[in-house]
């Protein structure tokens, strides 16, 4: 989307919103009357009638209308706090806001043609410059004798063949016991005691059985089966079955 698609309909201007900054640059339209929060409301309206959002545009939209609010603002104060608070003229002010769009207008133009350009590449690309000398492994002028004699020869291609050692998984935990067998666990315990103790629970149990057995504790209280209650930080944990009541 265009900006030069927003057309705005406001008390002092009916029209694109291009021709309205090109009228306030020419001071044909006075800013002090403009109200900016109608611009970014008409701006909206437009955006949702779309129904899609456009980066760039808005992104435009963002800049020029920050930038007349900062020249508004330049232009609403006093002439005695203007020359106390700001060291800039409107009619500089102008001439930076122009600027700006200036500066937008052509980034906006080098986004397009660095777009084109990639979009004219293929996907893959290669290498096309040799690897700097420090990360070659050995380099031509120490190698003595012929280089390309029939066994050596073999033997860089026999090592470009040989399969790479096998990656050892044995520090990696495997998950051996489910949520629901733990559940299980623990209902089975809380059966014959209405309360027991965390340690209790998970005594011999690898430390991811001990995680899985805290989640199914947590399953238990959701559902309101358990509870459990630990004095001090670190201390030992309490399960207690709830009654069917307390349940409830």
């Amino acid at each position: 989307m265009h900006l030069a698609e927003l057309e705005l309909d406001l008390d002092v201007f009916s029209g694109p919103f291009d021709l309205l900054l090109t009228l306030v640059l020419r001071e044909e339209v006075d800013l002090r009357e403009l109200a900016l929060a109608e611009v970014v409301l008409a701006y909206l309206d437009h955006l949702d009638a779309r129904g899609e959002l456009d980066l760039e545009a808005t992104t435009e939209f963002i800049v020029l209308v920050a930038a007349l609010l900062e020249l508004k603002s330049r232009l609403l104060l006093p002439g005695e706090e203007l020359d106390e608070l700001l060291d800039i003229e409107p009619g500089e002010a102008a001439e930076e806001l122009l600027a700006r769009m200036l500066d937008a207008r052509r980034y906006r133009a080098a986004a397009e043609h660095l777009r084109g350009a990639l979009a004219a590449q293929p996907h893959a690309r290669f290498r096309e410059a040799p690897l700097p000398a420090h990360l070659r492994r050995s380099s031509l002028d120490e190698v003595e004798g012929p280089i390309w004699d029939p066994a050596s020869l073999g033997g860089a291609i026999g090592g470009l063949l040989a399969l790479p050692a096998m990656l050892d998984f044995s520090h990696i935990s495997v998950v051996r016991v489910s949520v629901a067998d733990r559940v299980a666990h623990l209902r089975e315990l809380l059966r014959s005691a209405v309360a027991l103790s965390f340690d209790d629970a998970v005594r011999d149990a690898d430390r991811m059985t001990v995680a899985i057995t805290l989640w199914a504790l947590l399953e238990l209280h959701k559902r309101g089966e358990a509870s459990w209650d630990q004095v001090e930080p670190f201390g030992e944990i309490t399960v207690r079955r709830l009654a069917k009541e307390a349940a409830a």
